[in-house]
């Protein structure tokens, strides 16, 4: 028998702390209410979660948020400042750090916010049509680009023959679309690989895809794949690096990818690597800015972006190839004044000069100077420089490879001309009539023409040039010269 007295067990459970804090809202993403791992800033001004922004341009979904203007995804670049501080949040709070949210669930993320009525088909989601489906509508894509703003729609591309839209020809073209959609996911996920084989191979093969083909070139420069690129352009591993500067170069090709590779981000990468780079790398790298340079949305950016140092530099690069892109890139970014101003500050003037003299790419590095002596401190700077001496010398030899190079000096002559007297000094102390009536004796016609306006230059008289003593001109000149310099000086040390 029992003691008749009845035990009880009373066991307290705890009930889970609920966390004494909020998440900012600024930290979670408008479209997926999550707080974001990889946050982009987009032309509209808002930050969404990277991958959430590319579903929305495949889906062609332009949200509207809180009554404010539609998002506009034509320009994409990353909010590096409100990243760190997300990470620095999650490490005060013992938070793990947010992982970003793959593509494709980002995609059913946006098309649950898509009204049914705006919803459009993706490749992965276009099936077989009959032909009478056909008859009334061809499957089209709403995609941004040239000509194309973010609401504009073309048709796909699916091949370049427009019989590929016949109801013969739709399963197989539908096919190769949603095949060329996975293609480049699997690309971007072997690119981001842990395993360097894996991202040497998934280079090599874009780089081939790129080489030749143009649509390829075209499909394949998205946000996505660049932002892939750029980590591999900056990797100690000379196979990366040089495979992933190569396939930007080929990507570069295409008019209408220049301005989306140097809005990516891309260009500062591709400028540390001129100025320490592998040796092969440096000449893929300088082929990308020239061939970025060619568009001229982007010469103003490129030089801003500080790629005029590293391609003046390379001007003594032992490799030929690097030499002649570098000095290809340096004229068409100097047609801008703005950059024609930032390399003579940076001392252009005696580097290419000193090129001209010992004649190392004379007939590149003349193109650069006619830029210069376009606008007024080109002119003054390669006055001061000696350049008409120069060039007056390189005119008396006669040594040029090509009438196109003797016709590019007289450019640069000409445009000393618009100097005024001192130029009309210099030029008289350096025999410069003598020479160029020779040239207009027996250069080419246009060689001949551009001789003969210098010519009436020179031979203009103003009233206040009757009674000039040059030689008296020519040292106050001189003298006024050295005392620019010294006060150049003390202010530049203080910028």
């Amino acid at each position: 028998m029992g003691s008749g007295k009845q035990r009880w067990k009373i066991s307290f459970h705890k009930s889970p702390k609920k966390p004494q804090f909020s998440i900012p809202t600024e930290f979670l993403c408008p479209l997926s209410n999550t707080i974001m791992a990889d946050p982009v800033i987009v032309s509209s001004g808002h930050t969404f979660e990277r991958n959430c922004v590319q579903a929305c341009v495949t889906l062609s979904f332009n949200p509207t948020l809180h009554g404010a203007a539609a998002a506009d995804f034509s320009t994409v670049i990353p909010n590096l400042a409100l990243k760190s501080t997300i990470l620095n949040w999650c490490r005060h709070h013992l938070i793990d750090p947010p992982k970003p949210i793959d593509f494709y669930s980002a995609e059913n993320i946006i098309r649950k916010l898509i009204p049914p009525s705006e919803l459009t088909r993706t490749p992965s989601e276009i099936s077989v049509a009959t032909s009478s489906e056909e008859s009334v509508a061809t499957p089209r894509i709403r995609r941004p680009g040239p000509g194309n703003g973010p609401g504009l729609a073309s048709p796909l591309p699916f091949t370049n023959q427009p019989s590929c839209y016949s109801s013969s020809s739709s399963c197989s073209d539908i096919e190769i679309l949603g095949s060329n959609f996975m293609e480049e996911e699997e690309l971007i996920a072997r690119l981001k690989s842990s395993q360097l084989h894996e991202q040497e191979e998934a280079l090599v093969s874009l780089r081939k895809l790129t080489r030749t083909r143009e649509e390829t070139r075209t499909r394949f420069c998205t946000p996505r794949l660049l932002s892939a690129l750029k980590s591999l352009i900056s990797s100690r591993y000379s196979t990366l690096q040089v495979n992933a500067v190569a396939a930007l170069v080929n990507l570069s090709l295409e008019k209408q990818n220049k301005v989306k590779i140097v809005r990516s981000g891309i260009v500062p990468p591709l400028i540390d690597v001129i100025r320490s780079g592998f040796s092969e790398s440096q000449d893929h790298a300088a082929g990308a800015l020239f061939s970025l340079s060619l568009d001229d949305q982007n010469k103003t950016a490129l030089g801003v972006l500080g790629a005029l140092p590293p391609l003046l530099h390379a001007l003594r690069s032992n490799s030929e190839r690097t030499r002649n892109d570098s000095a290809l890139g340096l004229y068409h970014l100097s047609l801008v004044q703005s950059n024609r101003v930032k390399l003579i500050k940076l001392g252009a003037v005696q580097t290419l000069l000193g090129m001209v003299k010992t004649g190392h790419m004379t007939g590149r590095v003349i193109l650069i100077l006619c830029n210069l002596a376009a606008s007024v401190e080109g002119r003054a700077a390669m006055l001061d420089g000696g350049a008409v001496d120069c060039l007056v010398g390189l005119l008396s030899r006669n040594e040029f490879d090509s009438d196109a190079t003797q016709e590019s000096c007289l450019v640069a002559f000409y445009g000393l001309s618009y100097g005024g007297l001192r130029f009309k000094g210099l030029a008289k102390e350096a025999g410069a009539e003598e020479v160029l009536r020779k040239v207009e004796e027996t250069g080419s016609e246009r060689g001949k023409e551009k001789a003969r306006r210098i010519l009436e230059v020179l031979r203009e008289k103003d009233e206040e040039e009757e009674e000039i003593d040059w030689e008296e001109l020519l040292n106050s000149e001189d003298d006024l010269s050295r005392t620019h310099s010294r006060v150049g000086g003390r202010s530049g040390s203080n910028s």
